[in-house]
């Protein structure tokens, strides 16, 4: 059992302000600007001075002279830790691979993470011998095994805004969009190259003996290897929270030190040579499954608790945790902008702090003779939940920060599978083990992990299925994601304290109530260290706004969505012959992140064949194939690329979310209408929600988008049996009709404008304002028209 954290002692103090200190500056070193290398330099000289003079001339063990001690001791290390997270962002960022962009360019080079399957898009990171690189290619492309080398040729880019962040982070300045891609044959040599046998064979092991489908989880569950899970299934574990299933983390590490431990005293191992081969275990263990964020935290911390054991003192959990964000940030200081990384944390810390409590509430009071009924499987069951809910509950801020939704089935959904994990994770494990040994059978370990996978995905999609599963619940800020987890460690502060005198435990604990505080404390760290979150957003440009100005060009679509702290995306174009670069540039706009064409109809997509190849368009997008815009977009060098419901398109703070149609509709195998086909999205940024219907009247296209502010009205405000119900369910404070003047189709119908009266929803037009424009701020939005 870990010893309580005592930091009066001047064992545990000093060692506390040192790897605070230090922690703290590695999460503040990307902060440091650029090319200050000298500065980095110089910090770790005085930084390590001024520690070294604060230890020399330690004080006594009480009173305030030991606290400014101490306080001075962080801040040195700080410092000290401030550099040299300067200094190894500067080696990150010197590996990443420099060459012209927009000029064709041929890599040869290792793939080096699990590949990212989407949309008929394949996105993966490679080394090669000039530096990291991503590579993006379209299906098909062959599986690309972690370790295999492979030769690909296309064009060299600049990332997008919305993944500047994400590759920065795995030092990755330019991407190759691919003609061609294939396997050398060539495998990494030295030591990855054992990881990489070592995971082959436990990748082998796992898909024998079970079908396809269920063994694909397996390598989810036990590798991380989630790439090949049809993404149907996927959608489901996310939508009913259980996606932490596919990603391992520290539950992995726990489970696989709980196997090992009592497998090697079965054949007589000794408790010391036990542990050794437990932390050999998990150094092999970490870099078979990608060594993401998430994983390095378990491992450091399993091997702290390992190492603690074999020198026969007691472990700190606290000091653990610290420990492992030291390492985690030191390897990479980037890190503390991964959501991986963040969630990670939260979860191990709403662990430690609550899962005991909940535990106890539910146990109840100790029986006649003071424990029966605590232990045996009432005591099982109430651990299980006890972690479940203070795991759960504990991420649901970052969640909503990260996400901009939580998972309202994550807690039934996660207490339904508590029974199934620790069995499937335990036999997957035995499996890859026994894989090893090619000429040991794993059918009777994998045939059993497997109906236990099936059993989890079934959950999945029962609770991920419905609509009230997954609820909009954006925190875009630090300072919101502060709040909501001071309220949260407040309702269940009081709620623990009410359940334990109605259940006749007593008052809670003294120690509860600091459990609260702390927990605080732990979301400021948690805030402090996502400042620089996966999207690479800062504080500085969350602050700033939105513009959305609904252009008119007469009967037709054009949108402009432009945030302050990205690039503007264009949804629509209008039909040809209306001059949009005109109106763009009028707009103070020299380029676009994103052109989205909702579908190929000419009052929608002709504009913005005109402007391709005239404007800079960074990339093209589309739900129907449409050969004339396709075909522009080729011509002007612009990528192109499908998207389809689940897709999403971010330009800094601004997420646009498709809502419709299905991948099988993109793919062709939809309705005749094309209206129907039309892509459906939701503009948010911050608490503001705009849907965009484009043709898709919502008597024919189910979408329940939640609450919005604003609605652009479907197909030019033509009747629409489905509006009554769409009003009723999303209550919109806006509707926005672009159409045009004197049209033959009498666009917007006296019908559709009486359903809007009769929900009291004001109504703009452009036929009649003009250009509609929606500034939206922190603290509101509002509207202006032009003069029609």
């Amino acid at each position: 059992m870990a010893s309580p954290l005592r930091m009066g002692s001047p064992g545990i103090a000093w060692r506390f302000a040192v790897l605070g200190g230090g922690t703290a500056g590695l999460g503040l070193s990307p902060a440091v600007p650029a090319g200050s290398a000298g500065l980095a330099r110089g910090l770790p000289v005085v930084g390590l001075a001024a520690g070294l003079g604060l230890v020399a001339v330690r004080p006594g063990d009480h009173g305030a002279a030991r606290g400014v001690w101490l306080t001075l001791l962080a801040l040195a290390t700080a410092a000290l830790g401030l550099a040299l997270g300067a200094l190894r962002l500067a080696a990150i960022d010197g590996g990443a691979f420099h060459g012209p962009t927009g000029r064709p360019a041929t890599a040869l080079g290792f793939v080096t993470a699990v590949p990212r399957r989407s949309r008929g898009q394949v996105r993966m990171r490679i080394q090669t011998t000039d530096g990291r690189l991503a590579v993006e290619a379209s299906e098909p492309v062959p599986d690309l095994a972690i370790g295999r080398q492979v030769k690909a040729s296309g064009t060299l880019r600049e990332p997008e805004p919305w993944e500047t962040g994400y590759l920065a982070r795995y030092g990755i300045r330019q991407v190759l969009v691919v003609d061609r891609i294939r396997l050398t044959g060539r495998r990494r040599e030295g030591p990855a190259g054992v990881i990489d046998r070592i995971r082959d064979r436990a990748e082998l092991a796992l898909g024998s003996g079970t079908p396809e489908p269920e063994a694909e989880l397996l390598r989810g569950f036990v590798l991380g290897e989630d790439d090949r899970i049809d993404a149907a299934t996927v959608d489901d574990f996310k939508r009913s929270g259980l996606a932490h299933l596919l990603a391992v983390s520290g539950e992995n590490v726990m489970l696989l030190a709980l196997l090992a431990v009592p497998l090697l005293a079965l054949v007589g191992v000794p408790l010391r040579a036990r542990l050794v081969c437990v932390l050999a275990l998990i150094a092999i263990y970490v870099p078979v499954t990608g060594s993401g964020a998430s994983i390095q935290r378990a491992g450091v911390m399993g091997a702290a608790g390992v190492v603690a054991a074999l020198a026969g003192r007691p472990r700190s959990r606290w000091y653990a945790i610290l420990l492992a964000a030291f390492v985690t940030l030191a390897i990479n200081p980037r890190t503390s902008g991964d959501a991986g990384w963040q969630l990670s944390f939260a979860a191990v810390i709403g662990i430690m702090l609550w899962a005991g409590p909940i535990r106890e509430v539910l146990l109840g009071p100790p029986g006649a003779n003071g424990e029966q009924g605590r232990f045996g499987w009432r005591r099982g069951v109430a651990e299980g939940a006890g972690v479940t809910i203070a795991a759960t509950l504990s991420t649901a801020p970052l969640m909503a920060h990260d996400f901009d939704a939580v998972s309202v089935a994550s807690v039934p959904a996660n207490l339904l599978v508590v029974p199934a994990v620790a069995p499937l994770m335990w036999l997957g494990m035995l499996a890859a083990l026994v894989g090893q040994l090619p000429w040991l059978p794993v059918q009777p370990l994998t045939g059993l992990a497997g109906l236990l996978a099936a059993y989890v995905a079934q959950i999945a999609h029962w609770l991920g299925s419905p609509r009230w599963a997954r609820a909009s619940v954006p925190l875009p800020t630090p300072a919101g994601v502060l709040a909501a987890y001071a309220a949260l460690a407040l309702a269940l502060w009081v709620l623990l304290a009410w359940a334990r005198r109605r259940g006749g435990l007593g008052s809670p604990p003294a120690r509860v109530k600091p459990l609260a505080v702390a927990a605080c404390l732990g979301a400021l760290v948690l805030a402090l260290a996502g400042l620089r979150s996966s999207s690479g957003t800062t504080i500085a440009e969350l602050s700033a706004g939105l513009r959305v100005v609904v252009l008119d060009v007469g009967q037709g679509d054009a949108i402009l969505l432009d945030p302050a702290d990205g690039e503007p995306v264009l949804v629509d174009g209008g039909p040809r012959g209306d001059d949009l670069r005109r109106q763009l540039e009028d707009e103070g706009v020299s380029g676009l992140a994103a052109a989205v064409v909702t579908h190929d109809q000419s009052d929608h997509a002709g504009g913005i064949d005109e402007l391709l190849g005239s404007f800079p368009v960074h990339r093209l997008l589309y739900g129907e194939r449409g050969q004339d815009f396709l075909g522009a977009a080729r011509g002007a060098g612009v990528r192109a690329m499908s998207i389809a419901e689940g897709s999403e398109v971010d330009s800094g703070s601004l997420r646009i979310q498709v809502l419709w149609p299905p991948g099988a509709v993109v793919e062709g195998a939809g309705p005749s209408d094309p209206n129907q086909a039309a892509l459906v999205l939701l503009a948010r940024w911050r608490g503001f929600r705009m849907l965009l219907t484009a043709d898709a009247e919502a008597e024919a296209v189910p979408i329940d988008p939640g609450p919005i502010d604003v609605l652009k009205v479907a197909h030019h405000g033509s009747d629409d049996g489905g509006l009554d119900a769409l009003l009723d369910r999303s209550v919109p404070r806006l509707a926005v009709i672009s159409v045009g003047a004197h049209n033959p189709y009498g666009h917007p119908t006296p019908g559709t404008l009486a359903t809007l009266a009769e929900h009291r929803v004001p109504i703009l037009r452009t036929d009649e304002s003009g250009d509609v424009t929606i500034d939206v701020t922190s603290r509101g939005w509002r509207v202006e028209a032009g003069d029609g």
